[in-house]
């Protein structure tokens, strides 16, 4: 998630469990350690500029459920023997501390880039993908009783704002996995009707909200996109787009291929781009341009060489005020009205508009 929403979040906690009388400094120990996991990409930029690299080990051992717990006894027991606050109350604190670090990379795992849970173990990281990076809905509760408990710390008003933050956060999390489950059950559907029952497919929703969603689903040939609302009705309108997925399985033994494909589970696009093969991380952007895009490979004499990853620029769709003005609007009318039109086509000049896919019976 955004820094905002977890300093917020660390705040909101550690002040909530630690001592009335401690609650500002609470405040700002929680928000240090809310930030603390993220400070992971200096050290991983001291050893290495690949930009793979610095992709899939953000959120590894910051973030794993077997390291944090350890580093907040750590940092438990030197404030504890160093006297002051920790000493006087050392079991709230204990609390306090563990779980402003520790809700960190779970909530984390409730999007869509990945955070490595169980590092140093290599399942795929986990990803959620029910919220989006920055969702005012999450974090605007947890921001209110930050602001109530600085300003009257003790007062038992301060306590039910922290308290009344920490529910209705938790509240949304869980209304956008019911949310998500809407709209994977309606997916799983509408593919199957296509013949694509097994196809591997994620859901994410769109920008700053849980009822507008992106569903994508890979073929043997590429991979195909909807866009969802929960107040839809039928079934999802997919448009099919191509991938080259003969190169991506030449390639798939470069050391850069085999990582992303871990750490995306297969959900990308690939691309001959001149004597290039470019990858793209399907889960984060909008057709047909992604944030993560690098070139992993040349081909040489017929057989594709590894190179040294280069991360290619975003295209982002909106850009300014304006841009962003139109992302918003397209979203709030999308919300309510179906479409079977690409989504970025309401937010800047369309081209030339892939045709959709229907299942068998759609008219």
């Amino acid at each position: 998630m955004d820094s905002l929403s977890q300093i917020v979040l660390g705040g909101a906690i550690a002040a909530a469990i630690a001592p009335a009388r401690h609650r500002r400094a609470a405040l700002l120990a929680g928000a240090a350690l809310g930030t603390l996991p993220d400070l992971d990409s200096f050290p991983i930029m001291l050893f290495t500029d690949d930009p793979v690299m610095l992709m899939t080990v953000h959120r590894s051992f910051s973030h794993s459920l077997f390291v944090l717990p350890l580093v907040a006894w750590l940092i438990w027991w030197l404030f504890k023997r160093s006297g002051g606050r920790v000493a006087e109350s050392p079991r709230r604190w204990f609390w306090a501390i563990q779980l402003a670090l520790v809700t960190h990379p779970v909530l984390d795992a409730f999007t869509v880039y990945g955070t490595q849970l169980w590092w140093p173990l290599m399942p795929p990281p986990t990803m959620w993908s029910s919220v989006f990076i920055i969702d005012p809905m999450y974090t605007v509760w947890l921001l209110i009783g930050c602001v109530v408990a600085w300003f009257v710390p003790e007062k038992r008003i301060a306590q039910r704002a922290l308290a009344a933050g920490l529910v209705l956060s938790c509240a949304y999390l869980g209304w956008s996995l019911i949310a998500k489950g809407m709209v994977g059950r309606e997916a799983d559907r509408t593919l199957a009707a296509m013949g694509l029952a097994d196809a591997p497919r994620f859901s994410v929703p769109m920008p700053f909200n849980t009822l507008l969603w992106r569903v994508v689903a890979m073929t043997p040939s590429g991979y195909v996109e909807a866009e969802r609302s929960v107040f839809d009705k039928g079934p999802l309108i997919f448009r099919g787009y191509p991938s080259n997925t003969q190169a991506l399985g030449e390639a798939r033994e470069i050391p850069a291929v085999k990582r992303l494909t871990w750490f995306n589970r297969g959900f990308m696009r690939a691309q001959v781009q001149g004597d290039r093969l470019v990858l793209s991380d399907l889960r984060m952007g909008l057709e047909p341009d992604y944030t993560f895009q690098f070139a992993v490979a040349q081909r040489q004499s017929d057989a594709w060489q590894a190179i040294a990853p280069v991360q290619l620029p975003w295209a982002t769709p909106v850009s300014g005020m304006d841009g962003m003005r139109a992302l918003l609007a397209a979203m709030w009318q999308r919300i309510w009205r179906q479409s079977d039109q690409p989504f970025r086509a309401a937010i800047v000049q369309p081209g030339e508009v892939t045709p959709p896919l229907k299942a068998e019976g759609q008219q």
